[in-house]
């Protein structure tokens, strides 16, 4: 049995199937997805049917595209004609297709494996354990009886750091931004969340999350997709490599 982990799918249904079959995925293999199933790609309703089928094989995360479809699904946003969900949302199945999307988790550790998934990224000041907690802080609302208020709450950038003593709304929003959104920090974990382009021309003062300096993480192997413009590479990884 082999474990393959997949970027943002983004609604790309046969690209997917695609690198599945030159990866030889095997009816025993297990499939981690770090995010972002739908959107933007001409075949999102067909991603969900076949991860869902997947039952077990499948360890998803949920990224912000994800996030914004349940949103849509319970009427707090209207979909974009860029984000061709439009299959999606006339499918028979939707209901109980995002009721599963629904279930999926922020984070996800085997401790087996040795690996961490998340969608964008941790606090730098989190272990993986607390982070862990957190993110099942997210699920149980998520999964529970407040999830509209949830969902119509989440969008924002503020906070923009984490403190224990957050509550409510903001709690949820700002642990939801770190899972979901995060791509640089300073070196106390402030988000800066408008920022989308590559590795050269972060604001002063902000740095790759994954560059913080003692982030408390930086000793696991953690995967996870979100930020594009660096195309799946990390630089700080390759420039260690270098100088083995």
């Amino acid at each position: 049995m082999s474990t393959y982990v997949v970027g943002d799918v983004q609604g790309c249904y046969e690209p997917l199937r695609a690198v599945l079959r030159k990866a030889r995925f095997g009816a025993q293999d297990v499939l981690w997805l770090v995010g972002d199933l739908v959107s933007r790609g001409p075949d999102s309703l067909s991603v969900l049917r076949f991860v869902r089928e997947l039952g077990e094989r499948a360890v998803v995360v949920l990224g912000n595209h994800d996030l914004h479809l349940l949103a849509i699904h319970h009427g707090i946003r209207m979909p974009k004609r860029k984000e061709f969900l439009e299959p999606l949302l006339a499918a028979a199945d939707r209901a109980e297709l995002l009721e599963w999307l629904a279930q999926q988790k922020l984070l996800h550790h085997d401790a087996a494996l040795g690996y961490t998934m998340v969608h964008a990224g941790l606090h730098p000041a989190w272990t993986i354990e607390t982070a862990a907690g957190y993110a099942t802080e997210v699920q149980a609302v998520l999964r529970g009886a407040d999830r509209v208020r949830f969902l119509t709450d989440m969008y924002g950038d503020e906070p923009s750091n984490w403190d224990e003593s957050l509550t409510g709304n903001d709690r949820l929003r700002v642990l939801t931004n770190y899972f979901t959104r995060m791509r640089i920090c300073d070196p106390q974990g402030q988000l800066e969340l408008r920022y989308k382009s590559d590795e050269k021309n972060i604001p002063p003062g902000y740095m790759p999350w994954f560059d913080v300096p003692d982030r408390v993480s930086a000793g696991h192997r953690i995967v996870f997709g979100h930020w594009a413009a660096l195309e799946g590479r990390v630089h700080r990884v390759e420039r260690a490599a270098r100088h083995r």
